[in-house]
């Protein structure tokens, strides 16, 4: 319970505190967002991505709207019950609009009852969370059917030179390949901004939603897998590096993990859905910039951290994706509506070392999966030869970002 005059209050102070310009670079998500729909605009993704500005610009072609940010501390002890005073203050409001931007909403319980009174009195509605589990839980209550969502993550490498006003070439990529795609990191590279990140994640997303006890073991285990990414990893096995915490408790620990689009698991291929759920996975972050500033290795593996680059480029085209494993590794096989279409090996540098290694495993894959090509990304080589009727392309990982958007 919370007074009208607070309420009122809070959100003239963020309106005042909103940026006048919001000409920053376009998202490429942004292309594929149709904001001429009577349906809420949930745009999702992990803290500082740049959600907000996002949908400032969605909204910016309608001149007026109404904002509210529910994650202010001044709005603490606002509850569902409260949203007929925010309505009051809206309508009161000398600014006369039906467009509404929200941010971090969930946390509000039963927050999806007012956003569909407000889309049944034809408003339009635009909403940010940072936590999958909390949005899609009420999504799929009074709002199935009447919103549409949108994954944003940090700025991929064509997004990255624009922002920067760079060439897209090497260097630009050997700064993008260090510093990653978080907007704030970008303009200001220091390293505990993403530090910072990653504690207020940590606390302010799970910790607290959670009522977790042992905040000090996520922390340790969230620092772990951040430090080893492209690796195969089982609940097993974790359990026995972390001997205090139970296979439940790291289960938990890691879903909370990908809700908040920090982490993800990729499952290895099987047809058999069992199979998948119980096979050892492997992990991966959001963003290469949050791994070298959080990482507990002295120097991060840059081959991994290149594979890593290319697993969050393949999320952003909306691809499902498996690792493939049999006599040899494959690093990713992706597709869509259950059809692999694509192998590939990530690589930093291939040499006569490790090509046989590298190849054996792409040309197990692509056999496997009927495909007549496969594709090797490096840091920075070019090449391609045929093998037992496939060909094999070596592309450095850069060229192949701005080429392989999604569609």
């Amino acid at each position: 319970m919370i007074l009208q005059d607070t309420i009122a209050s809070v959100i003239s102070k963020q309106n005042k505190a909103l940026p006048a310009n919001t000409n920053t670079i376009n998202r490429n998500l942004s292309s594929e967002i149709n904001t001429d729909t009577n349906h809420a605009i949930i745009i999702t993704g992990i803290r500082r991505c740049g959600k907000s500005t996002l949908l400032k610009q969605l909204a910016a072609k309608y001149h007026l709207f109404h904002f509210l940010n529910f994650e202010d501390t001044r709005l603490i002890g606002l509850d569902s019950s409260d949203f007929g005073k925010l309505q009051n203050v809206f309508e009161l409001s000398p600014m006369k609009s039906n467009v509404y931007l929200f941010d971090e909403i969930q946390v509000i319980d039963k927050w999806e009852i007012y956003v569909r009174q407000l889309l049944d009195n034809r408003s339009k509605v635009f909403i940010t969370g940072s936590n999958a589990s909390l949005l899609s839980r009420e999504l799929g209550t009074r709002l199935t059917g009447r919103h549409l969502s949108y994954a944003l993550y940090p700025f991929s490498f064509n997004e990255f030179i624009n922002f920067s006003s760079k060439l897209a070439d090497i260097e630009s990529f050997a700064e993008y390949f260090n510093i990653g795609g978080f907007p704030e990191y970008i303009s200001h590279p220091d390293e505990q901004l993403l530090q910072n990140l990653v504690n207020d994640v940590l606390l302010r997303d799970i910790v607290v939603r959670y009522n977790i006890r042992n905040s000090s073991a996520l922390q340790q285990i969230t620092l772990y897998l951040l430090s080893n990414v492209g690796k195969v990893f089982s609940y097993t096995g974790l359990c026995k590096t972390f001997e205090q915490t139970s296979i439940n408790t790291l289960i938990s620990f890691i879903k909370y993990l990908e809700d908040c689009y920090m982490i993800f698991t990729l499952p290895k291929f099987d047809y058999s859905l069992k199979k998948q759920s119980v096979n050892p996975k492997k992990i991966y972050c959001v963003d290469q910039g949050l791994i070298r500033a959080n990482s507990l290795s002295f120097s991060p593996d840059d081959g991994r951290i290149l594979e890593n680059v290319v697993y969050i480029h393949l999320r952003r085209c909306k691809l499902v994706i498996y690792y493939f494993r049999q006599l040899g590794d494959c690093d990713f096989v992706a597709g869509k509506r259950n059809q692999i279409t694509i192998a590939i090996q990530v690589c930093y540098q291939i040499n006569d070392d490790n090509k046989t290694r590298e190849v054996k495993g792409l040309i197990e894959a692509a056999k496997f999966f009927k495909l007549t090509e496969g594709l090797i990304l490096t840091y920075n080589q070019t090449d391609s030869f045929d093998i037992d009727g496939v060909k094999v392309k070596v592309q450095p990982v850069w060229e192949w970002m701005l080429s392989y958007q999604a569609s």
